[in-house]
């Protein structure tokens, strides 16, 4: 792999745009870039790098003429390969967003597209319910953020005095958090000593969810009361703040 990693230095490729022309992250061409032998890729990736090198044989790079028309060449199969891989990928416009949002979406993209296409057992598409959820309430919840930060730090990408939010919240959850995953990792936590624990958190759970059942159930009551006082059969874009109004209204008498 070493013709390889030279070649591509010699024609000014970086690893970033490499990595979006064969439609993967920028960590899994550095992990294929170690496996140290292109029989090792997936053959679909080997072929994209073999046709974008203009080779049937990664041996053949030795003896490559590193020529300017060559380097024209593979740079404008790199720009129509990528340019081709952008428009199939995002039916959404990027130009709004900077060189680095563009990047780190491009990335975050690409890799949960590979473990999808890997995953076999479901594991990564539960994983990524998850996660979804997890992004949609992070506007609310700022301990979501902690716990990022906190595993970013934990796994060495991240310097573990940097704070990006919150300081002394930041500080205080990632020090509980570092006790609890100690408890965890040490054998010190059991099934049967936490089911009380987990038990009160399920509880919690269904506390929470029942209130904004309740709460669901409130509203509409009101909205059909306001909607009946008002004389309205519903709610649209002339009268929405009227009955929204007349909803206030009715609540606060209860008060």
């Amino acid at each position: 792999m070493k013709e390889l990693n030279d070649v591509l230095s010699e024609l000014g490729i970086s690893k970033v745009r490499l990595s979006k022309y064969l439609g993967v992250s920028r960590q899994m061409l550095y992990n294929y870039l170690a496996l140290g032998d292109l029989n090792k890729w997936p053959k679909e990736k080997s072929a994209k790098l073999l046709s974008l090198l203009d080779v049937e044989d990664i041996s053949e790079l030795k003896d490559k003429d590193i020529s300017g028309k060559y380097i024209i060449e593979v740079e404008n199969r790199l720009n129509e390969g990528v340019k081709n891989l952008s428009n199939r990928d995002y039916s959404s416009d990027l130009k709004s967003f900077n060189k680095k949002e563009q990047e780190i979406i491009s990335d975050i993209v690409n890799l949960m597209k590979e473990r999808l296409s890997n995953d076999k057992t479901k594991t990564s598409y539960n994983t990524y319910v998850y996660l979804y959820n997890f992004l949609n309430s992070m506007e609310n919840n700022d301990e979501l953020r902690y716990i990022l930060a906190y595993f970013s730090k934990s796994l060495g990408f991240t310097d573990p005095m940097e704070f990006a939010f919150n300081e002394d919240k930041q500080f205080i959850f990632e020090s509980i958090l570092f006790s609890a995953m100690t408890l965890y990792n040490g054998g010190g936590a059991s099934k049967s000593k936490l089911e009380s624990s987990h038990n009160k958190f399920v509880q919690d759970i269904e506390k929470k969810n029942e209130e904004k059942l309740s709460r669901t159930q409130e509203l509409n009551v009101a909205k059909v009361q306001a909607l009946k006082e008002l004389g309205f059969t519903e709610i649209n874009d002339d009268n929405a703040n009227e009955v929204l109004e007349k909803i206030a209204e009715i609540q606060s008498r209860k008060v």
